[in-house]
């Protein structure tokens, strides 16, 4: 069996349209090369120092940080149940109203799509600095960052798995004259309860990350201890927290991948 490399057009050859699109994309890419100093010598430049970095990581850990580094590990594994398990409760109703088929009036859809757009727009960090002036330092700030963005991210994801939802249930409820909460409980979220499953765990999965960082601004976590590490060059630390949250998100995303596959597959084998 031999490969074809030819397009499937009647020439062979690609449509002028993809060949001006991609001579368009790489002049752009090649003129905005220097607006973001892109520099190939300067990125080889950059390896002896790199490696040179990486060879201070390669000594014995300091294990009298380890309880201190598990009770940092354990508070940024409770801010991120906790602000995902409150986002979740206030993204329901905001995905709804922001869903087009679901939503009762027009100015609640724009309403609500504006407002997520809003909250999406400004990441954790920036949030965290919000509430860090507001409140001050410790972990409730960095909940009240992780919550609010990841309401924005929720509610999109609700809102969007709402509105391909098939609409045989729909017509077949409101053929008997269900009221439009009966509708939107019984036959749109059933509907949806696979992909909001799969975006929740994606969600939980991403708040572990941006949770670890928080600590740049005092929100909390064990990026504050990351951030002292780095910035007094103990090395015996920064190996230990960096090994330490690549386990953490394994874990996490391993055990997403199981809770994933048996809670879809409940759903579809229910339906």
């Amino acid at each position: 069996m031999t490969l074809s490399w030819q397009w499937p057009t009647s020439s062979g050859k690609p449509p002028i349209s993809v060949v001006l699109s991609l001579v368009g994309i790489t002049l752009t890419l090649w003129l905005s090369a220097s607006m973001v100093e892109i520099s190939i010598p300067k990125l080889l430049g950059s390896i002896p120092r790199l490696a040179e970095f990486a060879q201070h990581l390669l000594v014995a850990p300091d294990w009298t940080y380890l309880p201190q580094l598990s009770q940092k590990l354990l508070e940024t594994v409770e801010m991120v149940l906790l602000a995902t398990a409150i986002s979740v409760v206030i993204s329901f109703p905001l995905g709804v109203l922001a869903a087009k088929n679901a939503s009762p009036y027009s100015w609640t859809f724009h309403s609500a799509r504006n407002l997520l757009s809003f909250i999406r727009a400004l990441p954790e960090l920036v949030w965290a600095l919000v509430f860090v002036s507001a409140v001050g330092l410790g972990p409730l700030p960095g909940i009240m960052a992780l919550s609010l963005v990841t309401v924005g991210f929720m509610g999109k994801f609700i809102a969007e798995s709402i509105e391909v939802i098939g609409p045989r249930a729909i017509e077949a409820l409101n053929a008997t004259g269900s009221s439009p909460f009966q509708t939107i409980f019984y036959a749109m979220l059933p509907q949806a309860v696979p992909d909001f499953i799969g975006s929740l765990l994606y969600i939980l999965d991403h708040n572990l990350r941006a949770a670890t960082i928080l600590g740049l601004v005092g929100a909390g976590g064990i990026g504050y201890d990351m951030v002292m590490a780095m910035r007094l060059f103990n090395y015996e630390r920064i190996g230990m927290i960096a090994v330490s949250i690549y386990i953490l998100v394994t874990l996490l995303d391993r055990l997403s991948d199981v809770l994933r596959k048996k809670a879809i597959g409940r759903v579809f084998d229910d339906s």
